[in-house]
């Protein structure tokens, strides 16, 4: 069996499943721990002879930063050529609250640390340097579908990516189709931060995207997220793929797209981060393994 390049990271958007007992898992945690202590095993996993995940995404940080300490204990875990990809904490990302419960008062208001460098670099990227060191890999700053309109929110996008600190390598996975074209795709480069190919509900499928983007990759390496089928909301995916212990329903092109965006990234010397949910099939790890095979051949 052909091994693959280095060039190429497979992983899961997240790792604290428990319906991957007995397929990922074999050790028994307690549960309080389960969340905090599987990446150790996660990071083992082999199939066909080789540990299958070489990164992991870091979901949970959309939600509320994490600390130091945590990523550090995540980072005790794994190898050292093991690498995090982590979503940026939503007030960056948001223009506004969204009308939901968990924003109490906040709810349905403007979002004063929408696209904030300095709340950005003090609150998530200090943590993340610190915690994780040479194991940080891509940022990644999620868009909702709705916000700014796509002129105001390049523009946006231009003035916050030119105030980063140069070093940590960005990714932005935006959710509104209308963005994807040829600024952004120069924004992206000028700024050599990388555009999540995200295979979601409300986006063109991954080709497609490529296509927009005049099929060129805008930073050294290429993230691809692979969340739901296409036409399915969330919350239908989740209802029809749980436990997460098998393929429910194979996505054929997103599989082909994926293979053949990666092996694009690596003949252009490029490294490719490939993170893959439950929800896009039924079962990340098994929807890791038929990509692997993929591209061996």
């Amino acid at each position: 069996m052909p091994t693959l390049t280095p060039l190429i990271r497979l992983g899961t958007s997240s790792w604290a499943y428990e319906g991957w007992q007995g397929l990922v898992y074999h050790r028994s945690y307690p549960k309080s721990r389960f969340n905090q202590d599987t990446l150790a095993e996660y990071a083992t996993y082999a199939f066909d002879g080789a540990p299958l995940f070489s990164t992991v995404g870091i979901d949970h940080s959309f939600y509320r930063p994490a600390s130091a300490k945590q990523l550090a204990h995540y980072a005790e875990q794994v190898p050292g050529d093991f690498r995090f990809c982590s979503k940026v904490w939503e007030e960056i990302t948001i223009p506004a609250y969204a009308n939901l419960p968990r924003y109490g008062a906040r709810a349905g208001k403007p979002n004063p640390r929408f696209l904030d460098a300095s709340a950005f670099c003090d609150l998530v990227l200090a943590p993340a340097q610190a915690g994780l060191g040479e194991k940080l890999g891509p940022l990644i700053f999620e868009f909702q579908r709705w916000g700014l309109e796509p002129t105001a929110f390049l523009n946006a996008l231009d003035q916050f990516l030119g105030t980063l600190p140069p070093g940590p390598p960005y990714a932005t996975e935006v959710r509104n189709p209308a963005i994807l074209g040829l600024r952004y795709r120069d924004i992206l480069r000028a700024h050599g931060v990388a555009h999540v190919y995200n295979h979601w509900t409300a986006m063109p499928p991954l080709s497609d995207q490529h296509r927009l983007l005049e099929n060129t990759f805008t930073a050294p390496f290429v993230v691809f997220r692979l969340l739901t089928p296409l036409g399915v909301a969330h919350e239908k995916a989740i209802e029809r793929y749980k436990p997460y212990d098998r393929i429910v329903q194979a996505q054929p092109r997103m599989r082909q797209d994926t293979i053949a965006l990666v092996h694009q990234a690596v003949a252009e010397g490029k490294s490719a981060f490939a993170l893959v949910n439950n929800r896009a099939e039924g079962c990340a790890p098994q929807t890791i393994q038929a990509i692997l095979a993929g591209l061996r051949t």
